[in-house]
């Protein structure tokens, strides 16, 4: 895989940990309290959130800590802004994904990414409150109450498998507070996320 392949898959899941905001549960007990957020998220139609990003990496004594933006418009848009330690940014829109660093911006579609494909049809279908469109990506496990719920995403395409292990969302009602996800190769990532709230 080209290094340049390796940043955009990771990059791209960092602004899937970010957005994505529901879940399922095998066990029949649970089954209200995913319809329920389902429905609270598909009422949400736009929303701003600020983000602190903590990637622990094998190779590395310390963990590399970012901070910046987030921010998504139903049904297909969503941007995550890093604005330390290093201005970039991360633009979905639709099939097109725009990176810009350094003053530099690349345009790709989703199309030639397949596996990246794949984790942005689950953020859609999580964010239309569409269970089964979410299923088809992941298998999903749900834990605690309405007020302080857990979910586990694990993907269910070995090629996904490859680059992510599994991906953990913490949340209270509607809102994702807490989102972690675990790279194949050992290295994981801990987002903070608070919601913006307007005037």
């Amino acid at each position: 895989m080209r290094p340049a392949d390796t940043h955009l898959r990771r990059g791209l899941l960092a602004l899937l940990g970010a957005m994505l905001l529901a879940g399922t549960s095998v066990g029949q007990a649970a089954e209200w309290q995913v319809g329920e957020l389902m429905q609270l998220l598909a009422q949400t139609k736009s929303g701003q959130a600020r983000f602190v990003e903590r990637k622990y990496i094998a190779m590395l004594d310390k963990p590399v800590e970012s901070s910046g933006e987030l921010s998504f418009s139903a049904p297909d848009r969503m941007e995550m802004r890093t604005l330390k330690p290093k201005k970039q940014s991360m633009l979905l829109d639709g099939n097109r994904l725009t990176l810009e660093q350094d003053g530099r911006q690349k345009t790709v579609s989703l199309q030639s990414y397949p596996e990246v494909a794949a984790f942005v049809e689950g953020i859609r279908g999580t964010l239309a409150g569409d269970r089964q469109a979410l299923e088809k990506v992941y298998k999903v496990h749900l834990i605690g109450t309405p007020v302080r719920w857990q979910l586990m995403l694990v993907p269910r395409e070995p090629a996904m498998n490859r680059i992510i292990s599994r991906i953990r969302i913490g949340g209270s009602q509607g809102e994702v507070t807490q989102v972690a996800y675990d790279h194949a190769d050992g290295d994981r990532s801990e987002m903070q996320i608070t919601p913006v709230t307007r005037p």
